[in-house]
């Protein structure tokens, strides 16, 4: 997955926003919670692509080789996974991680802004 499609991508889910922050990376939120991030090399050969997950995918991804838990956010018990290797997951797999992220962040939000936003989960 290139930046452009990672932009895409999470543009593409409702409700986004996009600023680019800590270092230049591409830092999606929703309802002005972050659930994505990717940081790129010069090259944009391997990003890193991090993402929030449930308890349960947690303890698998950080088992896969592409992956790792998230470095900050893992560390301080946050779900939060960190796709070094997206090729060894595959773009599909990744977009699954990227809805679920979207989700998961967006159920945290009150129901009155999910209202607000036009989110109907």
């Amino acid at each position: 997955m290139t930046a452009d499609e990672f932009n895409s991508y999470c543009r593409s889910l409702p409700a986004t926003t996009h600023v680019v922050q800590w270092g230049g990376s591409d830092v999606w939120k929703v309802g002005g919670k972050v659930f994505a991030i990717a940081g790129w090399s010069e090259d944009d050969v391997e990003p890193g692509i991090t993402f929030k997950v449930t308890e349960l995918v947690f303890d698998a991804l950080e088992e896969h080789p592409a992956c790792r838990p998230a470095p900050y956010l893992a560390s301080r018990g946050f779900t939060w996974i960190q796709c070094l290797n997206h090729h060894l997951l595959g773009d599909a797999e990744l977009k699954n991680h990227l809805r679920e992220s979207h989700q998961l962040v967006a159920l945290k939000l009150s129901k009155r802004r999910r209202v607000e936003l036009g989110l109907s989960f």
